[in-house]
Formats: structure tokens, C-alpha cells, sequence
């Protein structure tokens, strides 16, 4: 069956998932594994299976801000959080963080995010609200734009915080979008015309779709932006029966 509906690639998978394990069955080993209650609640919370078709999935958006880039060096300074399926956004659970980073935030950190010191300082650790981001997150597939952000900060902090990291499906728009760009760039006609791929980024990939345009770097805005820009590309690009497995990471 052609799950990419909409092209002209016939069963050629638009991502390469043939890596992604089936975390539904993984989740079961991981709650046996796992030494942090919270963390073994998680693990132990039915999810979606691979043959599960996007229209049944449940979603959760995340968007992580953080004081810089390097995973190994910075911290998760605010988290946005929202619960979503491909035909509705359920803004009532949305919930949005400021975690304290336990550091100075530098001038182009605070300029970007609009965080200051004052905030940061009386903000709670991650432990102290690892419950209920955990809590926000069972049963739900993650979805990011760009999941190298959240998955290696997150397992970070927990590494860092309780002495346990986490593991987690993500569906990736930044991957998505990417794929789609390329696809669409392909064949000789597109080479002679000298065209490239269009930027992935959040904003401009929202822009392609008519989506309106929010102000960029805040956590909550971020994750509602990326669960209407993921539901823009299921209506444009594919059929709402995909299984998830074509698509999860």
C-alpha cells in the first residue's frame, strides 16, 4: 500500500526506520530494568505498537530551551509539553517548566530565551518535576523538531539527576520535513533547474504549509508550533492509516 499517498514514489519509505526497535515490547524491558519508581511507571504504561495507525496514536509535543547546544555541557532550561492526536491539539494539558540550570545564564542565552537569573533562581529542580513530565509524557509517542535536542538532554539530566537515563520513541518533523525536500528535488529535471531543498527549519517549514508564524524560542509555543506543523504534513504528504512505524524513531 502506498503510504506516502501523496507522491509519486510508490512503497520507496520516505525515512529509513528499519533501526527502530519495537519500543512498545522494549518498554517491558526497560520497567524491569529500571531502579527509579518514576521511571519504572513510565516503562510500565501500555504505548502504541508499531502496526498502530496514526490516527489512533496518541502525542505528546515536547520542546526542550536550553543554555546551549552541548548536551554533555548545558542544561534543559524550560520545558513546553503538548498532548495531541492528528486531529486535535488538547491545549488543556498543555503544561510549560522553568528548570533551574544550577548556573550563571550568559547574556545571549537570556537575550534568546527572555529567561533571566531572577526566574531560574527560584525555579525547581528537574528532580522536582520529573513526576509529572514523566506523567505527560506515558502512554504517548514523543514528538520534536529535531530530536537530538530533547532525547540527549533529557537522558543527560536524568543521568546527571537520579543516575538512570531514559529512553523514548520520537517522530522527528525536522527529519520529516527533510525527507520530503529531497523527494521533491529529485530527477533530472529538478537537477537541470538547479533546485534545492527548502530549509527545515521550525519556522520556515511552518511557513511552507500556510501555518501562522509564533514567536520562536519559548518551550510551550515551540511544542504547539511542531504539533500543528506535523499534522500539516500528514494532511499534505500521507495517508492518516500509516502505521507508526513508518515514521517513529
Amino acid at each position: 500500500m502506498m503510504w506516502f499517498s501523496k507522491s509519486k514514489h510508490g512503497d520507496s519509505p520516505l525515512l529509513n526506520t528499519s533501526q527502530t526497535p519495537e519500543w512498545s515490547k522494549l518498554f517491558q524491558q526497560l520497567a524491569a530494568k529500571a531502579k527509579d519508581e518514576r521511571l519504572k511507571r513510565y516503562y510500565s504504561t501500555p504505548i502504541a505498537d508499531g502496526d498502530t495507525p496514526l490516527k489512533d496514536v496518541p502525542f505528546v509535543s515536547i520542546d526542550f530551551e536550553t543554555t546551549g547546544l552541548n548536551a554533555e555541557e548545558d542544561a534543559i532550561l524550560t520545558i513546553g509539553l503538548v498532548p495531541f492526536t492528528i486531529d486535535r491539539v488538547q491545549c488543556l494539558g498543555s503544561r510549560h517548566w522553568i528548570v533551574n540550570p544550577n548556573r550563571e545564564l550568559n547574556e545571549e542565552s537570556v537575550v534568546i530565551h527572555g529567561i533571566t537569573d531572577s526566574e531560574v533562581r527560584t525555579a525547581p529542580q528537574l528532580e522536582e518535576i520529573l513526576d509529572s513530565i514523566l506523567e505527560a509524557m506515558s502512554g504517548k509517542v514523543v514528538l520534536v523538531h529535531y530530536k537530538n535536542i530533547e532525547r540527549q538532554f533529557f537522558n543527560n539530566a536524568l543521568l546527571n539527576t537520579i543516575g538512570e537515563g531514559i529512553q523514548f520513541p520520537v517522530v522527528d518533523t525536522l527529519d520529516i520535513e527533510y525527507a520530503i525536500q529531497r523527494r521533491q528535488c529529485e530527477g533530472w529535471i529538478n537537477r537541470l533547474k538547479g533546485k534545492k531543498p527548502g530549509s527545515v527549519r521550525l519556522g520556515h517549514a511552518r511557513e511552507r504549509y500556510g501555518l501562522p508564524a509564533y514567536q520562536p524560542h519559548h518551550a510551550l509555543t515551540d511544542a504547539l508550533a511542531t504539533a500543528e506543523l506535523f499534522q500539516a504534513q500528514l494532511q499534505h504528504h500521507f495517508d492518516r492509516e500509516m502505521p507508526l512505524s513508518k515514521v517513529w524513531q
